[in-house]
């Protein structure tokens, strides 16, 4: 039987400023819904899927009216909490099947979302934020060089360009001997999430109702569709759920989806002398061979990035005490990677909460009547998010596209474990993943 209403169990509370947002001057007072409305469309969450969604939606129906409505600041939640990466190469190194044609159709779905992000920044004005200079894969130890160059055998099995580095180039490039050799591939993109995803935001203000903290508190079905906050409503023809992880706080795909915090720490800015003694490249970003290692950002201006861990929190939450225990592990990383960097304090430590699927499916497709979800996009939320709004766009639009038919072929989330084998499984095989992360930890 059809709900008449699903109320929001939970909203976004993400704590400690990220480093990508705390870097950006303060923003203008946020536009807070203050009166009730009607609107062709309502997307909910202001994240990579939710602003791709209403930028197509904006192309396709010029004269609707469009809302975004985002619990927090914009930027301020998941969307700015990641290390910035978008990339078009699976994390999978070691696949048996990573030159089959699944993998083939990922990795060009993965193009046409950095694609699709390349267009946004050119016409946005953002492309500052943007930089397509690619991806280094680090290798800390003998394990972790014997996959990098079976990485590379599979690379060459697709076509694809990369560069195989030795000890000297991995110096040369991030002042760090802690690499014994890596893998360079062209094809991904590093950005700063925090200014991208507001940057993005700024410009679709100009034709889309773009609402920050203002949190979704349920959605009626009785008269039509109506959106509620906390004071006012929303009539809508339409709504997209771009809400990640909290499509589950009302009910969507309920013990389907797994909640995964990761870390990161961020140093404050090196001085000149100290950027000097590092040497390296002025900016660039680095994978770990193993992907439970540590990934790296070095960004302009001098400042370092550590990122590494992760929890299952299926509260949807993480605390000051854990992101300061993670946070020393971010300072042991930091330490093996540059111990010629003496005395460089951590300026801002944050958790970020990313969604998996037990099969990697998305959530994607018409979940009510009119009412349409893009979520869960598997650790790859900038350039999935990218990709799947503007497909949901065009989904909900009635006009399907041939993406928006290759992400629906790829499935629905399966059904998690039952509790407690769910929590006790997920946390025993990250600590096991991590464990044998080795020195790329």
């Amino acid at each position: 039987m059809k709900p008449i209403s699903r109320a929001a169990k939970q909203f976004p509370k993400d704590i400690a400023v990220s480093g990508w947002y705390g870097l950006l001057p303060p923003p203008e007072p946020p536009r807070v819904l203050d009166e009730d409305l009607k609107a062709d469309w309502v997307v909910v969450g202001a994240g990579f899927a939710g602003l791709f969604a209403a930028r197509k939606l904006r192309v396709l129906h010029p004269s609707d009216r469009i809302v975004v409505l985002d619990a927090q600041r914009v930027g301020f939640g998941a969307a700015g909490r990641n290390s910035g990466f978008m990339i078009d190469l699976p994390h999978e190194l070691n696949s048996e099947s990573y030159a089959g044609g699944q993998d083939k159709a990922r990795i060009k779905l993965n193009r046409q979302g950095i694609a699709e992000a390349k267009a946004a920044a050119d016409e946005t004005g953002i492309a500052e934020y943007f930089n397509p200079c690619g991806k280094y894969h680090g290798a800390a130890g003998a394990q972790g060089l014997a996959s990098l160059r079976e990485f590379e055998k599979h690379l060459s099995s697709l076509g694809e360009d990369f560069k195989s580095l030795d000890a000297q180039t991995m110096l040369d490039v991030t002042g760090s001997r802690h690499f014994i050799g890596g893998t360079f591939t062209p094809g991904a993109v590093i950005i700063q999430p925090a200014a991208y995803i507001r940057g993005l935001a700024k410009h679709l203000a100009r034709h889309v109702d773009v609402f920050e903290n203002s949190p979704v508190a349920a959605i009626d079905f009785d008269s039509g569709l109506t959106v509620r906050t906390k004071n006012h409503r929303i009539n809508a023809g339409r709504i997209i759920f771009a809400n990640n992880g909290h499509l589950e706080s009302f009910g969507f795909f309920p013990k389907q989806l797994m909640h995964i915090f990761t870390f990161a720490s961020m140093t404050r800015q090196l001085t000149l002398d100290e950027q000097k003694q590092l040497g390296g490249y002025e900016e660039w970003g680095l994978i770990p061979a193993d992907p439970m290692g540590s990934t790296l950002r070095r960004i302009k201006h001098g400042r370092i990035v550590v990122r590494n861990t992760f929890t299952y929190n299926p509260s949807m939450t993480t605390s000051e005490p854990q992101i300061a225990r993670i946070g020393a592990k971010h300072d042991s990383s930091f330490a093996a990677r540059f111990p010629n960097l003496k005395n460089i304090e951590m300026e801002y430590r944050w958790g970020g909460h990313l969604c998996l699927s037990m099969n990697s499916a998305p959530a994607f497709g018409e979940i009510e009547k009119n009412v349409f979800a893009v979520g869960c996009c598997n650790g790859l939320g900038t350039v999935r998010g990218a990709l799947c709004g503007s497909a949901m766009a065009e989904f909900a639009s009635g006009a399907p596209s041939p993406t928006s038919q290759e992400i629906m072929d790829e499935g629905k989330p399966t059904k998690l474990y039952p509790e407690p084998l769910q929590t006790l499984g997920a946390n025993a095989k990250l600590w096991w993943m991590q464990q044998r992360a080795g020195k790329d930890l």
